[in-house]
């Protein structure tokens, strides 16, 4: 068993990552292997609207999100985590999982998938109302923890400060593996 941890932030080390590996380690307490990817390495570049991905069976744009696909395909879940800017995931992080879902999702079609986001202070609800959407609509079930997912804290010291917060991640890692 495997599950694929999506850092959607541009801090490969920051405060997304520090949930992430909280995440991870519940599910690797579990017996489940996990790996973080972090996505801000390359540039990602939005949908084109080409729809050349319902003829090619994957994007046009043959960068990281075509790779991730792959990786997914042999894994049993996935968890999506981005940082809160201005009350909305990464936008980056966006464009790829516009991307993903675009040209992979019936290929992500019944893979669990949990959701995480990390503030400072706010726009929480609303960054992981934008990212839950992406498996909901590709009929993903959705994992859930044992209240909101999400941390705060400007850095990542203060995440590890927010026991409620890492709680609430380690949670997320433990319902995925009961659910994989």
């Amino acid at each position: 068993m495997k599950v694929l941890l999506l850092n959607g932030s541009p801090h490969a080390n920051g405060c997304t990552y520090t949930a992430l590996r909280e995440t991870a380690r519940a599910l690797q307490d579990s017996g489940i292997q996990t790996e973080i990817i972090h996505l801000s390495s390359n540039d990602t570049h939005g949908c084109k609207g080409c729809f050349a991905c319902r003829a090619l069976g994957k994007c046009v744009i043959d960068d990281q999100v075509n790779q991730i696909a792959e990786k997914l395909q042999d894994a049993d879940g996935m968890i999506l985590g981005s940082p809160v800017y201005f009350a909305s995931p990464n936008a980056s992080f966006l464009a790829l999982l516009d991307r993903l879902y675009a040209a992979h999702g019936h290929k992500l079609r019944y893979k669990p998938c949990g959701c995480l986001v990390s503030a400072r202070r706010a726009g929480t609800t609303a960054a992981l109302d934008a990212l839950n959407k992406y498996p909901l609509v590709c009929e993903q079930p959705l994992i859930s923890s044992c209240y909101w997912c999400m941390v705060h804290g400007n850095t990542p010291d203060e995440v590890k400060n927010d026991t409620e917060g890492m709680e609430i991640a380690y949670h997320l890692g433990k319902n995925m593996a009961w659910l994989v």
